[in-house]
């Protein structure tokens, strides 16, 4: 690494840390005013507020804000290089373009690791507690309201129910089927289902088991039956933020299983598990574009570059929301809608470093 190298990358990461800690901090004040009466209603103690909620809360910012500031910190220190005309003394000198960005990537590159390293295993982890604070102190009361519940519980065991109560933990008109094929071989009936936590187990006070062979039907009436099923009383509990709460290995887990459940809701899941890998490398493009967009010294100053980036910043927060509004929807395909972004702004980078003027 040469001295250049070493000039431009101590620039471009010192002052990445301070606008993520400036701008973090002007969001955790807004997000401190919002959710006061909260605080003050719920008379939540101090310490939990700073250490279980704020502390946790500050990595998500973080990581959310990161390709923005990652942006804005390099329009910020190439276009004060250029004003400065050092830019254009590096580039006299017979450095090319090309290898005035290395540092800038070399930068951006650890910045795409760590983000990475963060998001998939300590972001989630941290998310945990800021989630169960929330939920805790500034939500209300969550109250499962699906009707008409289906889920495959096994590859060839299916479960009705026709409404849960998740305060009571009883699910209402219970059915469970087991299809083999085509065929129905045994269907098990209750007029409600109640889980037990001190057996871990669901509880029947009585049933209606029907066997089919064939043609043949056999039925038997039960009492009171203690069962284990694949089926808990979490899978009704809020989902609130729940995808930012697992790590990537929990969250490729839960997506496996809602898949063999049949679940219809993975989309929000499978956007966040494609934005954990498209995260790192729109910091990387953002930082390129960055440096050609700033790189030219202004006659007016560095104010019309630094609002060029903060503008160009936004859209890229634009053209994520609608992508992933559209996923949800089912307008696009989750693995499409992460990379959307990155791969627009891509070929705007090509456009730029082919016809803007350095």
């Amino acid at each position: 690494m040469k001295l250049l190298d070493k000039y431009i990358l101590k620039k471009f990461l010192t002052t990445f840390v301070f606008v993520v800690l400036i701008l973090v901090s002007v969001i955790c004040v807004i997000d401190f005013t919002e959710k006061n009466d909260d605080f003050i209603k719920n008379s939540v103690p101090l310490g939990e507020i700073i250490f279980d909620y704020y502390l946790n809360l500050i990595p998500y910012y973080a990581n959310m804000l990161s390709p923005i500031t990652v942006f804005i910190a390099t329009v910020f220190v190439t276009a004060k290089l250029a004003s400065h005309t050092e830019i254009v003394a590096i580039l006299s000198s017979g450095v090319s373009f090309r290898r005035l960005l290395v540092p800038y990537l070399m930068g951006s590159s650890l910045i795409a690791l760590v983000i990475f390293f963060l998001i998939g295993w300590v972001i989630p982890n941290a998310n945990k507690e800021s989630v169960a604070f929330q939920v805790k102190y500034t939500k209300n009361p969550y109250t499962y309201d699906g009707r008409n519940i289906h889920i495959k519980i096994a590859p060839q065991t299916y479960v009705y129910m026709e409404s849960y109560n998740n305060t009571a933990h009883i699910g209402y008109n219970f059915a469970m089927e087991q299809i083999e094929g085509t065929r129905l071989k045994r269907k098990l009936t209750s007029h409600n289902l109640q889980w037990n936590p001190e057996k871990k187990k669901w509880h029947m006070d009585s049933y209606v088991l029907r066997t089919f062979d064939g043609e043949k039907e056999s039925i038997y009436r039960g009492g009171a039956l203690d069962t284990t099923l694949n089926l808990l009383p979490k899978d009704f509990e809020s989902t609130y933020k729940l995808e930012q709460t697992m790590t990537l290995t929990e969250l490729n887990r839960y997506i496996s299983e809602k898949v063999n459940r049949g679940a219809d809701d993975i989309e929000i899941y499978l956007i966040e598990k494609y934005e954990r890998f498209s995260y790192p490398f729109a910091i990387i493009i953002l930082t390129i574009i960055g440096v050609i967009v700033s790189a030219r010294k202004a006659r007016g100053g560095v104010g019309f570059q630094i609002a060029l980036g903060f503008f160009l910043a936004f859209i890229f927060i634009i053209f994520v929301i609608a992508s992933r509004s559209l996923a949800q929807v089912g307008d696009l395909a989750p693995h499409i809608a992460a990379w959307v972004p990155t791969v627009v702004f891509t070929g705007i980078g090509f456009l730029l470093y082919r016809y803007v003027p350095r």
